[in-house]
């Protein structure tokens, strides 16, 4: 049978895009199916949705640092306190479209022509007769694989009364930050990396907010020590934290929206959902093709195969933490697999993410628990607090922790950081654990002084301490070895 392309790429999100650059870099014949524009003044793309809580953050901190004067010895601290600024909320909306559009223009259909790329816009479905394609426009697109690179939507907890009260999803929070009467008392319901990120920001500029969780700790996929930091840093900053707690209602009462978690009952005038992605794959007729599902996700082999062998996914569409360096990741080795022999297996383990609240978060590798319960006594974890380097004193942002998992001969299992400029210091950790480095590597570093590096080192020398502690044997030999020397 003769193929019309090597790849049909169902998109409509960044990794669809980026899936497509990617498989004509490797010289393949690829065709990107994206879902019609949405119109009006709803219409947001994919990359306006993601980096809404990341330009709401950029406003907190600025409302943050305009209400603070470190150094104005002279200013009563009543009147700081309680001094106000108005936001340039008409600037910061086209500060944001303006990046939104510069980033989408090195990936816009344009450019993916340009490239090579058969760029189609409409809504399709797999067919399975007379033979595996996809049918959109009235064409049926033969390839010999195909990969779902499908966008999501936010989750829509079932809980009554949630419909008819209403309710915002981070994406929508621009509409009544930028009214004239902004609402003062938030509830944010679902403790995912967006919903932390928010709780701050809305707090930042003011606002009364409240995030509800259910689990024990929020960020439910980190590991406690580290979650339960970022949390005492959002109530440091006036959010109330209600956690193992179930939203089981909601209403409207006399204009006012009250919501039942647990045994309290709290008026509010937004509500706000951050309780996860829902993959948007409903409509794609996979399951005519032989694709099955499990719990209302795509069933994945480690090659990012469904269980049609030809029909692959990536990012959105398989679920878990929206992280776009998650979504390239999976899209360039399920290419691979896909245009070339189906071998290549994810490995998360080198694979870091940040989330961006104050201080960030960022993890990589295997949490304590995890690492315990593999390796068990072998585990060694290592603790480093930012109170300790010189950068950090210096840029004023002490609260902060570097969480090292290793194996007592010095193999890197995973991290955790939480402190100033996380995102970036997880990197060097990642790609130690890629390279399979061990953390004595770290003491060879030499970080420049001042600077946040500065913690590995101190790491490292934990290590070394940590090691030594452990070893009878080595610390005899040290000590007779000195004994000798001075006699």
């Amino acid at each position: 049978m003769a193929f019309d392309y090597d790849v049909v790429i169902i998109g409509g999100s960044p990794a669809g895009r980026y899936a497509a650059v990617t498989a004509t870099q490797l010289r393949a014949k690829v065709a990107l199916v994206e879902p019609a524009q949405r119109q009006g003044v709803a219409a947001r793309s994919p990359l306006q949705d993601l980096l809404t809580p990341h330009t709401l953050s950029r406003m907190g901190l600025t409302q943050q640092l305009a209400s603070v004067n470190q150094f104005d010895v002279n200013a009563n601290a009543d009147a700081a306190q309680n001094r106000k600024i108005s936001l340039p909320w008409a600037e910061a909306m086209q500060w944001s479209s303006d990046v939104v559009a510069n980033l989408e223009d090195q990936n816009s259909p344009a450019v993916l022509a340009s490239l090579g790329v058969d760029f189609i816009q409409g809504a399709g479905q797999f067919e399975r007769q007379p033979c595996l394609a996809f049918a959109v426009n009235g064409r049926r697109l033969l390839a010999r694989s195909y990969l779902v690179a499908a966008g999501s939507r936010p989750a829509i907890p079932a809980i009554q009364g949630l419909q008819t009260t209403g309710y915002l999803t981070a994406s929508e929070v621009w509409q009544p930050l930028t009214s004239p009467e902004p609402p003062k008392r938030w509830v944010i319901i679902g403790g995912d990396p967006n919903g932390c990120q928010l709780a701050q920001t809305l707090a930042r500029l003011g606002l009364d907010v409240a995030l509800i969780v259910s689990r024990s700790h929020i960020l439910a996929k980190e590991d406690p020590e580290i979650a339960q930091l970022v949390q005492a840093t959002l109530e440091a900053e006036g959010v109330r934290v209600l956690t193992a707690t179930a939203v089981t209602q909601v209403k409207r009462i006399q204009d006012k929206k009250w919501i039942q978690a647990g045994n309290k009952a709290i008026e509010t005038d937004e509500i706000l959902l951050c309780a996860g992605q829902q993959p948007n794959v409903e409509a794609l007729n996979l399951e005519a093709v032989g694709v099955k599902f499990y719990r209302h996700r795509l069933r994945l082999n480690l090659k990012l195969q469904t269980t049609n062998p030809r029909i692959y996914a990536c990012g959105d569409a398989i679920g878990g933490y929206q992280f776009t360096n998650f979504s390239n990741y999976e899209a360039r080795l399920a290419l691979k697999n896909a245009l070339f022999f189906p071998v290549f297996k994810v490995d998360y383990q080198s694979i870091p993410w940040t989330i961006f609240s104050e201080p960030q978060l960022a993890r990589v590798g295997l949490t304590e628990a995890q690492a315990r319960r593999i390796y068990g006594d072998r585990v060694l974890v290592l603790r480093q607090y930012f109170k300790t380097v010189a950068a950090a004193q210096l840029r004023d942002e002490i609260t902060g922790i570097c969480k090292l998992i290793v194996l007592r001969n010095g193999k890197i299992l995973g991290a955790a950081i939480v402190g100033p400029q996380a995102g970036e210091l997880i990197n060097l950790i990642s790609l130690a654990i890629a390279q399979r480095l061990k953390v004595d590597v770290l003491s060879d570093l030499a970080p420049a002084y001042p600077s946040l590096s500065e913690i590995f080192d101190q790491i490292a020398a934990e290590y070394r301490k940590a090691s030594l502690n452990c070893n009878p044997l080595l610390q005899n030999l040290l000590e007779g070895f000195f004994n000798f020397r001075r006699s």
